[in-house]
């Protein structure tokens, strides 16, 4: 793959990096319109980093920031797959690249069990949804579509491959996990 068609990845991890040169804590808002202008293009994802796996959805690595402020990650769904109950400990945005995503927000109740949040909303391509743990950041995603593959992009403020996040029941179990990555390298270097 030629460096100019990854020209809007690499445009968005340097926009990235800038944002949060700042002090502060991040602006969610001006990440998540990075990632709208990313995901409004659809040439520059390699078709590698594009690939399912029948036997469950991938995260392939699209970028890793140097010092470990956010990663770049294309999540890619085949028919049917989904993720459990699940949080981020950190902020990110997902933008729809290719297909469409149904996403259904959760929250704790009192004894720390999972209650849903309002009703489950679908992104379509160019689709941006913003999560931080002060905000909410539980929630369980499948891909909305029976008959094709569905691609998001997403961004978050770790390493989210190595980051311990938390799995959840329904009956209120709670579990560590680190989601880890696809066996493909990083589609570009860091920041």
């Amino acid at each position: 793959m030629g460096r100019a068609s990854i020209a809007p990845l690499s445009d968005f991890r340097d926009t990235i990096a800038a944002l949060l040169e700042r002090a502060g804590p991040v602006d969610l808002p001006a990440v998540g319109a990075a990632l709208g202008r990313l995901v409004s293009r659809d040439e520059w994802l390699d078709p590698a980093w594009a690939e399912p796996d029948p036997a469950r959805y991938q995260q392939h690595l699209l970028c890793l920031d140097r010092a470990a402020r956010f990663s770049v990650v294309s999540f890619v769904w085949a028919p049917g797959q989904g993720t459990p109950i699940h949080d981020h400990g950190t902020w990110g945005a997902v933008g729809m690249l290719r297909g469409a995503e149904i996403a259904q927000p959760y929250r704790l109740d009192r004894s720390g069990r999972v209650l849903p949040q309002g009703a489950p909303h679908r992104l379509e391509p160019g689709d941006v949804d913003l999560l931080s743990p002060e905000a909410g950041d539980i929630h369980s995603v499948r891909n909305a579509l029976d008959d094709a593959v569905s691609i998001s992009v997403h961004v978050y403020g770790a390493d989210i491959g190595r980051h311990r996040r938390r799995l959840f029941t329904p009956d209120g179990d709670v579990r560590e996990f680190v989601s880890g990555y696809s066996d493909l390298p990083a589609l570009l270097p860091g920041a």
